[in-house]
């Protein structure tokens, strides 16, 4: 989300229903977490540990109803290489170091978000352009495949281990038209949670609609 921390609309979202809690920040950054009123939801941390000089908003966790979400948007890391893309990475590992607590403390628990990775070469259209984009780079690809391997499911892949399914269309280019996609958001389930996955998807219409985001949402159903 595109806004301060004090510009987040808690009371028209209240007023429609749902608890939320957010960190903001202007122009790029910012995460948030929504439920229903009647759920339970308690904040319990509002930074990726590991760093007390990172201020960006890109990780919010809180439990909500028995299950732990970490709301995540990890840096894009462009221009590559540089500083971005080492900031990147950095922030990588320390996402794999908290989520391996997390999966050591076996609370149910979903990381859910824009990671700014398109996993493998099935995660985005067939194309060259973005060779050199830090979406796509071995480093960046092998971080992922770290955190799964430590034992997280990817949820979507999960059920559509062979689909052409994208979360992403950048706006330049007619991508949108031409289906150019990338599958950068993901639903990441610890081993509790991917035991309960019932179905997941994305909600790819609402790509189309007028000043619509370049994201489209990705959701799953727990059983």
């Amino acid at each position: 989300m595109k806004a301060a921390q004090d510009q987040f609309p808690d009371q028209a979202l209240l007023n429609a229903g749902y608890n939320a809690v957010w960190v903001g920040q202007r122009t790029w950054n910012g995460v948030a977490i929504l439920c229903r009123k009647k759920l339970d939801l308690v904040v319990t941390r509002e930074r990726l540990p590991g760093d007390p000089a990172d201020k960006q908003a890109r990780y919010v966790e809180a439990a909500v109803n028995g299950i732990l979400v970490g709301c995540i948007y990890l840096p894009n890391g462009n221009p590559q290489p540089g500083p971005k893309f080492d900031a990147k990475l950095a922030w990588f590992k320390r996402l794999q170091r908290h989520a391996a607590g997390l999966l050591k403390s076996s609370a149910p628990t979903v990381l859910a978000g824009d990671f700014n990775v398109a996993p493998t070469e099935k995660d985005i259209y067939p194309t060259r352009s973005w060779d050199h984009d830090a979406l796509v780079q071995p480093e960046s690809r092998a971080a992922y495949a770290k955190l799964i391997g430590q034992g997280w499911t990817d949820s979507i892949r999960a059920l559509h281990p062979d689909e052409t399914i994208y979360t992403f269309w950048d706006y330049k280019r007619n991508r949108w038209a031409r289906d150019a996609g990338l599958r950068l958001d993901h639903l990441l389930l610890s081993p509790s949670l991917a035991a309960r996955l019932k179905n997941a998807g994305v909600d790819k219409t609402i790509r189309s609609e007028d000043g619509a985001s370049d994201h489209a949402p990705a959701w799953i159903v727990l059983k």
